[in-house]
């Protein structure tokens, strides 16, 4: 099976701003500030040896954004949106094969740019609402009446519209407005067309509404719960299911005497991604229940273990054990194209099939 692998990078910087291209009454037009958070991924990750190439992206991340943390952004960029700090951290990163760039100024908004330099904005809104599965077979548990706090996030590909960036989270906002009022506190059986409310059917049903009105739309994303979810594109369902694992591991390849030669662990947070047709029955591409229960002997041999005694388990870095992870995973799920694995916030690496379509951003 050919493999696909991305090493990626995170780091945080505090930074005052104001966006000059703004009118003049809006919040963000006067001085203020944010805790940003940058990503990074890429297959260009050249280290000292093999499984220290997360640490080293970082630190070149880190060494990069240097000028920007506790500083007036103004000073360095005329119009400091978060796409142009992005295409800023872009220029002066100088890798050749830069999958994603992404900035953060809040939790729920921010700009990521794909391989094309293209700069995806989103936004994250949250909803309360009810819902059942008509559908399923007897006695599953989605099959009562239940309800959840759930979250979408809506990306649009600036490059295709004429709006100023700057703009776009105000644009989302109205956007999303009548939908939110729809949907919150509702039960999501009585809305026309949510009559069998699956997050993939969510996804396109508001996909459906949004791509009208909004032809930048990239991608919905829908958050069932806070470890499950549904992405649409207009053409394609994916599903992911995440969990964490309390891991032990040591680089067999690290220089004898170096931090990741020695004993240590992590609280990994791993991400299974699924692409499949959705059944016309179910409404769904794959339930989530059967993706915990079919990993669930994988995720026992991996979870409060220590990695280095599993025998085909070349090393102990990250790339290795998401390539084991897709590997054995698609023993159990065919589904599975796609293993995300971070040992902390950002960082990690994503392993894929050579025929994955290109990165989602959820």
């Amino acid at each position: 099976m050919s493999l696909d692998v991305l090493y990626c990078a995170s780091a945080g910087f505090e930074s005052a701003c104001r966006i000059p291209s703004l009118p003049a009454g809006h919040r963000s037009h006067g001085l203020h500030g944010h805790s940003y958070f940058a990503t990074l991924r890429t297959q260009q990750a050249a280290a000292e040896f093999r499984g220290a190439e997360v640490e080293t992206l970082r630190e070149r991340l880190q060494a990069v954004l240097a000028p920007l943390d506790h500083a007036y952004l103004n000073d360095l960029l005329t119009n400091p949106t978060d796409e142009n700090l992005a295409r800023w951290l872009r220029e002066r990163l100088a890798l050749d094969d830069v999958r994603q760039i992404g900035i953060q100024s809040t939790t729920h908004s921010g700009v990521d740019l794909d391989n094309a330099g293209h700069a995806h904005v989103w936004r994250r809104y949250r909803f309360q609402a009810a819902h059942q599965l008509p559908n399923v077979p007897a006695g599953h548990k989605c099959g009562r009446m239940h309800g959840h706090g759930f979250e979408v996030i809506l990306h649009a590909n600036s490059d295709l519209g004429e709006r100023d960036l700057a703009i776009d989270y105000d644009h989302l906002d109205a956007l999303w407005a009548p939908l939110h009022f729809e949907l919150n506190y509702r039960c999501l059986n009585e809305i026309p067309g949510l009559e069998n409310p699956t997050s993939e059917i969510i996804s396109s049903w508001l996909w459906a509404r949004l791509k009208p009105v909004l032809p930048e739309l990239s991608w919905v994303t829908v958050y069932e719960t806070g470890s499950s979810g549904a992405n649409f594109n207009g053409r394609d369902y994916r599903i992911w299911k995440e969990m964490t694992l309390d891991s032990a591991v040591r680089l067999r390849q690290a220089p004898a005497g170096h931090r990741l030669a020695a004993l240590h662990g992590h609280t990994y947070t791993l991400r299974l991604h699924l692409a499949a047709p959705l059944d016309a029955v179910q409404g769904w591409t794959v339930d989530f229940g059967d993706v915990k229960t079919r990993f669930d002997p994988l995720f026992k041999a991996l979870d409060h273990h220590p990695l280095y005694e599993i025998a085909d388990l070349p090393d102990g870095d990250i790339a290795s054990i998401a390539s084991w992870v897709l590997r054995h995973g698609g023993e159990v799920l065919p589904e599975i194209d796609r293993v995300d694995l971070y040992e902390t916030r950002g960082c990690g690496a994503i392993v894929s099939r050579a025929d994955c379509e290109e990165l989602i951003p959820v």
